[in-house]
């Protein structure tokens, strides 16, 4: 199971990257864990300074905007 962890403080644009990384997930069977991170504390602890902000398996692969679901597929090895 990979473990993602969307950080944001639950904005659109954190709303939508939650949205489409379980749509790839789920189009690809692929199996993974999403926990949102909103505590401005946490956020800042991964060095993140723009949200969404996208971690996988413990690193941070996105930082700033929605990512583009090719990305996505990259990152669940789909």
């Amino acid at each position: 199971m990979i473990d993602v962890k969307v950080l944001g403080t639950g904005c659109a644009n954190c709303r939508a990257t939650i949205a489409l990384i379980e749509q790839v997930a789920h189009a690809r069977g692929v199996a993974i864990r999403v926990e949102k991170v909103e505590e401005l504390r946490d956020i800042m602890g991964y060095g993140v300074m723009s949200t969404p902000g996208v971690v996988v398996d413990g690193k941070v692969v996105h930082a700033g905007g929605v990512p583009g679901r090719d990305k996505i597929e990259q990152w669940l090895g789909a």
